[in-house]
C-alpha cells in the first residue's frame, strides 16, 4: 500500500519474477489480483492492493483481507496523501506492517526524510525510537528485496499465524465475473480451513457448489489450505468482491442469515420466507439455527431476527412487517401477541421438540409452493449461454404455454429468477402455443443462468 507512483506495482512484478515458479505464467492470478509465492521455503500471498475494489468493499462486509500490510514510501518523495491514507486504513483496522522504503536508487533519494516524515505521521522506525521493522529497496534493480520478504515471514512468525485445516474454509472474494462459456467464475483468497471441491460455498448474497478448484497455477485441484488464491466455478449468482465466503455447514449457517430481498411478481412468492426466531436460552437458539441452516438447503428462508425470550407484541409486528413467521422454541406467547398474531394472520409455530418446529415449518413451506401454475421441467441446454439468453429443450408438464410469455425460475424449490420465452417451437417448427405433455424447444432470456430439472413457470 502506499501513495501513487511509489513503485508498489514494479516491487510486485519484481518479487513475481524472481520467485515465482514459470508454470505460474498463464495461471489465475493476475486475473485475480492476488499472487503466490514461494520464499525460503515458506508461501507468501500478495494482494495487489493498489485500488483493489476488496479493501474498499471489506468494510462493508466486516472482512479483513489481509494479515500484513507492506506500506511502500518513495526515498525521493517521502509520505504523500496517499501514504497518509494508506496509514489511516492500516490503523483502522489493526493490520501489522512493515515499511519498504523505495527508489533508494534514485537521485535525490532521502532516506533520513522518510524517516523523519513518518515519525511526524506516528510511525516511529526501527533504529529511529521505534518497533516498525524496514527495510531499504530498489524495486527496478532488485535491491533488498530479499531482506523485505524476510521481514514479511519474521513478523509473520512473531503473530503466530496459523489456520484450522479441520474447519470450514473461509475467506475473501477477490474477482466475480461472468464466464460465457464457465458461467460464474469467482477469485478468492482463503483465509481458514480448507477449500475442497464439492463443497457447499456462500457469500451473503449467492451460493452454489464448488465444481471446479483452480489453484495459484491455474491448476485443478481437490483441495486448498490458507492462504491460497483460488478460482472458483460454481456459483449460481456471482456473489459481490469484498464478501466474506464460508463452505460447508458454516455456508448453510450464512444463508439463512442472508435478507429478504425478493419480489411477489404474478402472484408467485419470490422472496425468501422472514423467520422471527425465539428459544428460552442461547444453546436452545444456537440448535434451532443449526436445524434452520440445514433446511435452508430445501428452501428459501432467512432469519429476520433471533434472540431468547418469550414472544411478545414487538415480535409479532416485525413478522408483519417482514410478511413472516415466528418460531417459538420452548417459549411462552404473551396473550397481547397471541390476540394479534390471530387478528393480523401472523403464522406462528411453537414447540417444545425442536424437530416438531422442524417438521411443521416444512409443511408451512410446502402450503405456500405454487398449485395453480403452468410449467415446463427442463431437459437439456443446448450451447454456451449469449449473454442472458439460452436455447433449452423441455417438457410441457401443465397446462397451455404461448410464446413470448414471463416466467420464473425454480430450482429445488426455490425461486430463484426471471425470464421471458423469445421463441418456442414443436417439432423444430415456431409455434404460437403448445399443449400440455409434449417436449418442445425454447430460446429463452434469464436473469440467472439455467439447468436441467429446472421448472419454467407460467402464472395461470
Amino acid at each position: 500500500m502506499g501513495h501513487v507512483d511509489h513503485g508498489k506495482t514494479t516491487l510486485l512484478d519484481n518479487i513475481r519474477k524472481t520467485t515465482v515458479a514459470s508454470r505460474e505464467a498463464g495461471g489465475i492470478t493476475q486475473s485475480i489480483g492476488s499472487y503466490e509465492i514461494l520464499h525460503n521455503g515458506k508461501k507468501i500471498t500478495f494482494i495487489d492492493t493498489p485500488g483493489h475494489e476488496a479493501f474498499a468493499a471489506m468494510r462493508a462486509h466486516s472482512a479483513k483481507v489481509a494479515d500484513i500490510a507492506i506500506l511502500v514510501v518513495a526515498a525521493d518523495d517521502s509520505v504523500k496523501p496517499q501514504t497518509l491514507n494508506a496509514l489511516k486504513y492500516i490503523n483502522e483496522e489493526k493490520i501489522p506492517f512493515v515499511v519498504a522504503v523505495n527508489k533508494i536508487d534514485k537521485l535525490g533519494a532521502n532516506v533520513e526524510k522518510v524517516k523523519s516524515d513518518l515519525a511526524n505521521a506516528g510511525v516511529y522506525l526501527e533504529g529511529f525510537g521505534g518497533d516498525v521493522s524496514w527495510q531499504e529497496i530498489s524495486a527496478k534493480e532488485g535491491t533488498g528485496i530479499p531482506e523485505l520478504l524476510d521481514l514479511v515471514v519474521l513478523a509473520s512468525d512473531i503473530l503466530e499465524l496459523s489456520y484450522d485445516q479441520s474447519a470450514d474454509a473461509e475467506g475473501i472474494v477477490l474477482m466475480s465475473r461472468l464466464d460465457r462459456k464457465q458461467g460464474n467464475v469467482v477469485g478468492v483468497v482463503l483465509r481458514n480451513g480448507t477449500l475442497r471441491e464439492g463443497d457447499s460455498i456462500a457469500t451473503p448474497t449467492a451460493q452454489g457448489k464448488i465444481k471446479r478448484l483452480s489453484d495459484a497455477t491455474g491448476k485443478q485441484t481437490k483441495t486448498l489450505i490458507p492462504s491460497a488464491p483460488a478460482l472458483i466455478l460454481g456459483f449460481e449468482a456471482l456473489p459481490s468482491v469484498g464478501e466474506q465466503f464460508k463452505t460447508g455447514a458454516s455456508a448453510v449457517s450464512m444463508l439463512c442469515e442472508q435478507k429478504t430481498t425478493g419480489r411477489n411478481v404474478d402472484g408467485v412468492v419470490a422472496e425468501k420466507l422472514s423467520l422471527i426466531v425465539k428459544a428460552d436460552e442461547a444453546g436452545s437458539l444456537e440448535a434451532m439455527k443449526s436445524v434452520l441452516g440445514k433446511l435452508c438447503e430445501k428452501f428459501p428462508l432467512a432469519i429476520a431476527f433471533s434472540g431468547v425470550g418469550d414472544i411478545y407484541e414487538n415480535d409479532v409486528k416485525l413478522a408483519e412487517q417482514t410478511n413472516g413467521v415466528i418460531l417459538g422454541f420452548k417459549v411462552r406467547v404473551d396473550k397481547a401477541a397471541q390476540n394479534l398474531a390471530r387478528g393480523q394472520n401472523i403464522e406462528l409455530i411453537q414447540s417444545d421438540i425442536i424437530y416438531e418446529l422442524e417438521k411443521s415449518l416444512e409443511e408451512y413451506f410446502n402450503r405456500r409452493i405454487p398449485k395453480n401454475f403452468r410449467t415446463i421441467q427442463i431437459l437439456a441446454i443446448f450451447g454456451d449461454a449469449k449473454g442472458r439468453e439460452y436455447v433449452v429443450g423441455g417438457k410441457i408438464t401443465k397446462g397451455v404455454i404461448k410464446n413470448q410469455e414471463h416466467f420464473d425460475l425454480w430450482r429445488n424449490k426455490k425461486p430463484i429468477g426471471r425470464g421471458r420465452i423469445i421463441n418456442l417451437q414443436s417439432q423444430r417448427k415456431d409455434v404460437a402455443e403448445a399443449p400440455e405433455g409434449i417436449e418442445v424447444g425454447l430460446l429463452v432470456e434469464s436473469d440467472m443462468p439455467i439447468r436441467e430439472d429446472d421448472l419454467l413457470m407460467f402464472a395461470e
